[in-house]
Formats: C-alpha cells, structure tokens, sequence
C-alpha cells in the first residue's frame, strides 16, 4: 500500500517535469523566454505536494482503514432507548419490546437493564420471567444476529444471563458464549474484566472454561493498558481466579493508580484485598494515607465500616486513620443501625483499638435503641466490650438494659455465642449465677468440649468461667462450679514466645540452684497459664538473697506464691498500656485465688539488655509485691 501511495506521487512529478521539457524548445524557439512563473519558483516539496493532492485518487479506494473506522458511527438514541431507560420493571421492558422492536444490538442492551431491574426490585423468581416467550424472543434476537451486536453489548447480555439464571448449555448462551470467544482479541480490557468477572461465576461447563481460560491470558498479556481503578477493583475481587503473577501486577498498577482514588475507589480494592486475603502491605499503606486526606462529604458511614472491617480482616494497624474514621463515625451514629454498631465494635475489637468516645457512643446507641438489637449481636456487643475491657460511663443503666435482655433471650443463642456471652459477662464482672448455671452444666459442656481445636479454645473459655464462679462466689445452686472438674479438659499446645523464653532463662538464673523454688509454664486448674515462683521463710538462703523477706519479721513472714505474668506485645490493645480484658481476669482470678501477681509488661522487659538487669529487675518486682501484699 505504501508502494502505491509513492508510485502516485513519483508519478504526479514525472508528468509535470516531461511537459516542462517538452515546452522549453518551444518557448525558445517562437518567442523570447518569459519570466518563470510563481509555481516554478516553488520549492520541489511544496510542487510534490500539489501534484499528490491531484493524483490522490489513484490509491484512494485501497486506503488503510483507521482504528476509529472499525466500528460504524455510534447511533442515534431513539425514544424506545429513554423509554426502556426509565422502566420501572421487567415487564414495562417486555411491552416496550415486544411493541416497537429493535435491532439486536438494542435488544442485548434491554436485556441487560431487565436483568438489573429484576435484580434490584427483587422480581418474585427469575424462572417464571425466564419462561415468558418475549423474553425467549429477545434472546433469540441476540443469538440469530449475534454478528451484528457490539462488544460491550456482547459482554452485558452474557452478564444478564448470569443475573437472570439461563440454563448453561441452551443454545443463545453458547451461540453468545462461542462469539465472545471469537472475538477475544477486540474486547477492551474493561470488558475483558467484565467478561473474566462473568465467567468466574459460571459453574463448570466446557466453553466457560475455555472463554475464562483464553481471557485470563488477553488480560496478563494486555496489563499495560490497565488505566482505570474499577477494572483494578473488579480484577482483584477475582484474585482467586487469576495467576498469581497477574495479581502482583493489579497490585503494583493500583499503587501507581492510588493518587487519583476517590474514597469509593478505596474502599472498593481495601475490601477486594480483605476478600481474597491479601495483606499487600505497600499498598495498605497508601490506601490508608489517601483516605486520610479525603475530605469529610465523601467519608460516609457505610464507606468507614467497610474500610474498619476490612484492616480488621487483614490486622492491618494503622492509628491514624482509625482516629480520623472514629471522629467522622460519631457524628454518624443515630444514622447507624444495630447491626452497624455491632459490626464497627467487633471490627475495632479485633484490631485490639479502643476509642474511648466512640464506644461511648456504642453504649449509648444501645441505651437508646435497645429493642432494635437482637439477641446475637447484643452477645457481639458484648463480646467486642470485653476483648478491650471497656466499661461505659453509665455502667449501671446500660447493665440493667442487657440483664433484662438477655433473661429471655439465652435460649436462643447458638451453644458457641452462648458460652462467649456468658464468658464476656464474667470479664466484665456482670456475670450472675443463673447465666452460670446454663453453661456449667454437664450436659452443655459436653457439647462444647468435644472434637477440634475451635472446641478445645472453648473448653478453656468453660474452665475460666468456672473459675468466675467459685473464685469470685458466684456458685449457681446444683452446678459443678467447682473447676477442678473441668481440670481433664484439653489444653492448648501454644508454644512460648521469645519473651516468655527470656523471662523462664532469667527466673532461673534468679532461683539458682535452689530445687523446687520455681516452676515455668504452669498450667494451673483455672484455666491459666503462668510462671509460678515460691518464696518460703525457711529457706532464707533464697529469700534474704532477693531481698524479699525483711531481717525483723523473719518470723511473721509466711510462703508466698508469687505469679509471674509476661505481658507481651499481644496482651495489651493498640497503642495502650492497659491489658486487654481477658488478661485483666487472669490476674483478678489469680489473685482470688492466693498468688501475688508480678506484671512484666513488654514495654518495660525490652528496654533490659543484659542477664543481669532482667534479674535485678525481677528482684525489684517481687519486692514491691511482697511489701504491697505485707502492706495490707
């Protein structure tokens, strides 16, 4: 093509420059030369290119088409196109239809907004809307002139289908399905999302595979023209689906694409990475420092819960942006639903972060809508309360609300939500003996305490309410609150952190080679796990070593057992030097049950840097222990 465009122009110029020669002899011959005219005088390019504008219908019909001339002009809306635009149903669609007709590049359009429409107005049952015989015609429209239909056109009919339930393996969907994948190298990448989207919903199926199959490899070809942050979003909702390496490339596009996010487009990838379990920590980051600059018109409440829920699936910490979402929620409260509150404490509870304001508001949202809640997420409440140990400011108001509750509502909770009720009671020190009485009997807790690990985790729950009951007297009339009953209950093989092992080396270096004088790892009956370290006055070798014991009541000075308790990073909630509410029990019940408990917080064990500054530190520690306890 190229040859011919230059063979017109070489031949303008040929014929030009022979009828030049031709007339020169003339010229001399009958009369003096005349000036040349002002065309001569023109440069050869400028003459070429008025030769090219005479002789350009030489190669005009064999021209290449452009990119824009594939695809004919885009028509004309019609009315039917508005009509159908602002049905209010599937049937109104149908009518429109089947009165006016349309081609089938329109009817694979109307079929889409019917699906949608059936879809969001919640049609009762696609099946009988599947059976009508207009819509049968529409599909058929679609399936005989399927040459004739867009590709966007052709990605949104194979989408309603999906939407509306047509069997697999009817002949439309795979005249549709077979097209699709004739066309796959001419999808835009948009629409290759969309159809790789379509095909990961589909069940089994031979052309599915094979139109999923031949996607999946356009769209890892093709990442580069990847430019928009739904097509990011939608891909990644799929990550299970697509290779690994296509992934890692989504990732790194929406760390390109983070600066031009809008806070949907935030919320839309953080709950596409929570999904597919993806803890891409560069770009959690980004995402989280975006969001922060976002102004307040676009941070919604239902937009802060799900970015809440989704950091909390994957543990991502980040302090900064939970404060700027606490302080956008609590205006947002009276907006929020039960089911809202709940969800956003049990989120903020598992990232171990408590908001002292907005778990104020919490409270006083139940205080004030009590009978909205349900039982269940009165128990997640309850249980996302504990985990911080947080207690409202109106204590006795909120309590006497859940009391009154929960008296006819225990039987309806599942035996697991049960016992963490129960269990969060007694954290909080609001237990009473009938809820007691419901999971300590024997019955119950044969239920809970047999099979897999998630059982064993209750048994230990069981254990320590148990120990509520007998430490603290809460012993319901004919229940086995006594634990030692529950001592055959299984325990947890947790393997001891790298403090702990510190800690067990420095207690050891403390006791010497005194024998019997400490225990590490000790499992004790209610429930607990500690470092168990005796002091006895008969054995002033090891208590005048410590400095424990003073010279002038040697003889009013009797055994004590002292617990030591390691508190590591994951004992404590984010950014707080409080325990959280299960560790704050643990030192209550093992002061009910006579031991003198010795905190060693991580904070303050870090800063130890040799063997002997943790042992001088453990001397101090149980010194201020025993001089508090002789104090009292």
């Amino acid at each position: 093509m190229a040859g011919v465009r230059l063979f017109g122009r070489w031949a303008g110029l040929l014929g030009t420059r022979s009828s030049l020669t031709a007339s020169g002899p003339l010229c001399l011959a009958g009369r003096p030369p005349r000036a040349p005219s002002a065309a001569l005088l023109e440069p050869p390019w400028a003459q070429a290119l008025h030769v090219r504008l005479q002789q350009r219908a030489l190669c005009e019909g064999r021209r290449l088409l452009r990119r824009e001339d594939e695809n004919p002009a885009v028509p004309k809306r019609t009315e039917l196109d508005d009509l159908v635009e602002k049905a209010g149903g599937p049937e109104e669609v149908l009518r429109l239809w089947a009165e006016r007709g349309a081609t089938a590049n329109q009817t694979a359009i109307y079929i889409f907004h019917l699906a949608r429409l059936a879809s969001e107005k919640g049609a009762p049952g696609h099946a009988d809307l599947l059976r009508d015989r207009r819509l049968q015609d529409m599909f058929d429209r679609v399936s005989s002139q399927v040459c004739t239909v867009w590709n966007g056109s052709l990605v949104s009919v194979l989408r309603a289908a999906a939407l509306l339930g047509v069997t697999p393996g009817s002949a439309a969907l795979d005249s549709l399905q077979t097209e699709a994948l004739w066309r796959i190298r001419r999808f835009s990448y948009r629409q290759l999302a969309y159809l790789a989207d379509w095909a990961c919903g589909r069940d089994g199926g031979t052309r599915p595979r094979e139109l999923l199959a031949a996607t999946l490899k356009q769209l890892e070809l093709r990442w580069t023209e990847l430019a928009d942050v739904r097509t990011v979003g939608l891909l990644l909702s799929r990550a299970a689906h697509l290779p690994p390496s296509l992934v890692d490339k989504l990732e790194d596009k929406a760390l390109e694409l983070v600066e031009t996010f809008h806070a949907e487009d935030i919320r839309r990838v953080a709950v596409s990475l929570a999904a597919q379990g993806r803890r891409s920590v560069p770009l959690l980051r980004a995402l989280s420092y975006h969001a922060q600059q976002k102004p307040s018109q676009e941070l919604k409440a239902p937009l802060l819960l799900d970015l809440v829920f989704a950091y909390a699936k994957m543990k991502f910490h980040q302090t900064q942006l939970f404060q700027r979402i606490a302080t956008e929620l609590l205006p947002q409260l009276a907006q929020l639903s039960s089911g809202d509150v709940t969800r956003c404490a049990r989120s903020f509870a598992y990232l171990k972060w408590l908001h002292q304001p907005l778990f104020e508001g919490f409270a006083e949202h139940y205080l004030q809508q009590s009978e909205k809640y349900s039982a269940v997420q009165l128990g997640n409440l309850l249980l996302s309360f504990a985990r911080l140990d947080f207690q409202p400011s109106k204590r006795e108001h909120f309590y006497s609300k859940v009391h009154d509750a929960l008296r006819g509502s225990l039987s309806q909770l599942e035996p697991y939500l049960l016992t963490d009720v129960v269990w969060s009671l007694c954290v909080l020190q609001q237990a009473k003996p009938e809820y007691l009485k419901v999971v300590l009997d024997p019955a119950f807790q044969q239920r809970l305490t047999d099979g897999g690990n998630r059982k064993v985790s209750y048994a230990l729950k069981l254990l320590q309410v148990a120990a509520t009951a007998h430490l603290e007297n809460l012993c319901p009339q004919g229940a086995a609150a006594d634990p030692l009953l529950l001592s055959s209950a299984p325990a947890l093989e947790i393997p001891p952190t790298p403090m702990q092992r510190s800690l067990h080396a420095a207690l050891h270096d403390l006791v010497g080679g005194l024998e019997g004088g400490c225990r590490t790892a000790v499992t004790t009956v209610y429930g607990w796990t500690v470092e168990q370290f005796w002091v006895e006055p008969r054995e002033s070798s090891l208590a005048m070593g410590t400095g424990l014991v003073p010279p002038d009541s040697q003889g009013e000075f009797c055994s004590r057992r002292i617990a030591f308790l390691a508190g590591d990073f994951l004992h404590y909630g984010s950014r707080s030097k409080e325990p959280l509410g299960r560790f704050a029990m643990q030192r209550r019940h093992l002061q009910l049950a006579g031991f003198l408990t010795v905190e060693v917080p991580y904070y303050e064990w870090a800063e130890l840097k040799s063997d002997w500054q943790r042992v001088a530190y453990l001397k101090a520690k149980m010194g201020k222990a025993v001089a508090e306890d002789m104090a009292k």
